[in-house]
């Protein structure tokens, strides 16, 4: 397990407070890439003395760093980093507390809420939106997300596969567009072939289904497979698929869901 690291950077010591009274802010950073921050994402970690985050994540910041203190850990470290950001806030710092993709989806706003709440910490916590891994998948692969869709993730790390593969099925049977996260890792491979067998019994292999990795960062891959085939291409952790409904095709290289309008 990797140690928690405190970082404070040279000519450190600014503390920006309002009225006496410190705030954690909870920060989508988006899929990685600087062009993908939200201004209110910029604005919100420059109006802060502390920043609390895994540590890739935090790194990606570097360019908005001026003498902000940061404090980072590796994966599985969540509760310590939501724990020591509202206890530095309770204490009168403002301090950003950031996610990728969007603080809200998969990220650490909820856990703060609920750990604010069991240690009665009354302190302001504002929420800042990013841009998810949904979304940015999406566009990179066209317009797949159309209509009604769902994100449901395949880990099982904190919630059990019987409940997620309910999930799945409610899914393929209402005929919905989905976006996978944490479709596949080194350990655990057998999840996604039990989803792709969960929709095949709905819609035929034919079906899009568009494979995005390591979106916005250098590494970016795109691919256009179907359901039928898409087990056979390179998908892990930093994946994202998108399986379409039975409307969804391919136009050109652009996959899109059509929305109803009579052409």
């Amino acid at each position: 397990m990797e140690d928690i690291i405190n970082r404070t950077k040279a000519g450190s010591g600014r503390d920006h407070r309002r009225s006496g009274q410190g705030k954690l802010f909870v920060i989508g950073i988006g899929p990685g890439n600087p062009l993908d921050r939200t201004r209110r994402a910029e604005q919100s970690i420059a109006a802060c003395s502390l920043v609390v985050g895994y540590t890739p994540y935090v790194d990606s910041l570097a360019d908005l760093y001026s003498d902000q203190e940061l404090y980072t850990s590796g994966m599985r470290q969540e509760l310590q980093r939501c724990r020591y950001a509202l206890e530095q806030a309770a204490q009168g710092r403002n301090v950003a507390l950031v996610s990728s993709g969007d603080a809200g989806i998969y990220g650490m706003a909820g856990l703060a809420m609920e750990i604010a709440a069991a240690q009665k910490i009354e302190i302001p916590i504002e929420v800042v939106p990013g841009v998810t891994a949904a979304s940015a998948a999406a566009a990179r692969l066209g317009a797949p997300l159309m209509l009604d869709s769902a994100i449901i993730s395949l880990s099982d790390l904190l919630i059990s596969w019987g409940t997620i593969v309910k999930r799945l099925e409610a899914v393929a049977a209402a005929d919905m567009v989905v976006s996978l996260y944490n479709p596949r890792s080194k350990k655990r491979v057998l999840q996604l072939e039990q989803a792709a067998e969960i929709f095949l019994r709905h819609r035929p292999e034919t079906t899009p289904v568009g494979i995005v990795t390591s979106i916005g960062e250098g590494t970016e891959t795109l691919v256009f497979s179907d359901l039928g085939h898409f087990l056979g291409e390179k998908i892990g952790m930093s994946s994202l698929v998108i399986i379409g409904n039975s409307t969804t095709c391919l136009i050109g290289r652009r996959m899109v869901t059509p929305r109803g309008y009579g052409l």
